[in-house]
């Protein structure tokens, strides 16, 4: 497994990580049990920085890793959280009071005194201009209840307003090889910057592990049936904003392109986005230990080569530019 300096964190991490939406059980049930063999998978192979939020499985994803990480003292992770999705998406919510009510839900149920990183979650643009907002994310540095504080995007706008913020330590934004707009401006800046990106939805919510078909059916609970069309929150992030039978069938062209370089689709996305120049972590998600061990594996696959990177270049223009690269 390669590792990498996690932006102004200053924390070396696993070019794989492992995002903990699922275990929340927020895409159809995953046991208690089932969860923590992929926590133990993912740790085993390598994995050091594991990615949740307060609003996973409604603080499920986070006590389990709290109990988990409690079982595995010595083990030098990295968990990040994120706040602010747990109350109506308005500019005045993202106040003081708001922000040591959600971290301190946050600690319990990790069961620390300070947070290795916290993240505002999506929140509304505005956000990101406010001096006040910043302010306290500060405080709450200075006074222990994190180490650190980053942001999760939906846009490269608010990614790049949030880079120029000094003490932003890292963002966290969609980048795969089915939404390539990070690229242009993005991933510079933040290298620039000294601030790690943490690429998250890498395999397009599945799409880009070449498993579906256009029959493919998912459960009623899982966001892939109800967010499809942006109906409970941005359509950006299911399918990265893909259409469903489209991205089936660019699907079929990447897993050609992964087959003549000699690996899986799922590893080859996996890959071919943690060597993008400025990414910190990837945080693709696991159901199961042979979806972690699989993912764990991308982080030591050899540089894929420019001519791969043509392809992916070539194949998102062709498919998916118009349709993706305005909207996000």
């Amino acid at each position: 497994m390669q590792h990498r300096t996690l932006g102004r964190t200053g924390r070396t991490v696993s070019v794989i990580g492992l995002g903990t939406w699922q275990l929340g059980a927020d895409w159809g049930q995953v046991s208690e049990a089932d969860a923590r063999a992929v926590l133990d998978a993912s740790l085993a192979a390598g994995v050091t920085f594991f990615d949740t939020a307060d609003v996973y499985g409604d603080g499920r994803s986070e006590s389990i890793i709290g109990g988990w990480r409690r079982e595995h003292p010595d083990a030098d992770i990295t968990v990040a959280t994120k706040m602010g999705r747990r109350v109506e998406q308005l500019p005045e919510n993202y106040v003081m009071a708001d922000f040591r009510a959600w971290t301190d839900r946050s600690r319990r149920n990790l069961g620390v005194d300070t947070l290795d990183l916290v993240q505002l979650h999506c929140p509304p643009s505005a956000v990101y201009s406010s001096d006040a907002v910043f302010d306290a994310l500060d405080t709450l540095v200075e006074e222990g209840v994190m180490a650190n504080y980053g942001v999760s995007v939906e846009t490269v706008d608010e990614a790049l307003t949030a880079i120029a913020r000094p003490h932003v330590a890292t963002v966290q934004i969609i980048l795969n090889a089915f939404r390539l707009k990070p690229l242009d401006a993005v991933l510079p800046a933040a290298q620039d910057a000294g601030v790690g990106i943490i690429a998250r939805v890498p395999l397009a919510s599945g799409l880009l592990s070449g498993r579906y078909t256009h029959e493919t059916a998912f459960a009623a609970d899982d966001h892939r049936s109800f967010n499809r069309h942006g109906e409970a929150f941005d359509q950006g992030e299911t399918f990265s904003g893909v259409d469903f039978d489209e991205g089936v069938e660019a699907a079929r062209e990447f897993s050609a392109l992964a087959a003549d370089a000699g690996l899986a689709p799922a590893t080859a996305a996996l890959a071919w986005v943690a060597q993008r120049p400025g990414v910190s972590t990837v945080i693709p998600g696991a159901r199961n230990v042979a979806q972690a061990e699989a993912n764990a594996a991308a982080g030591s696959v050899p540089e894929l080569g420019e001519a791969f990177s043509a392809s992916v270049r070539e194949l998102y223009d062709r498919r998916l530019r118009a349709a993706i690269h305005p909207r996000w």
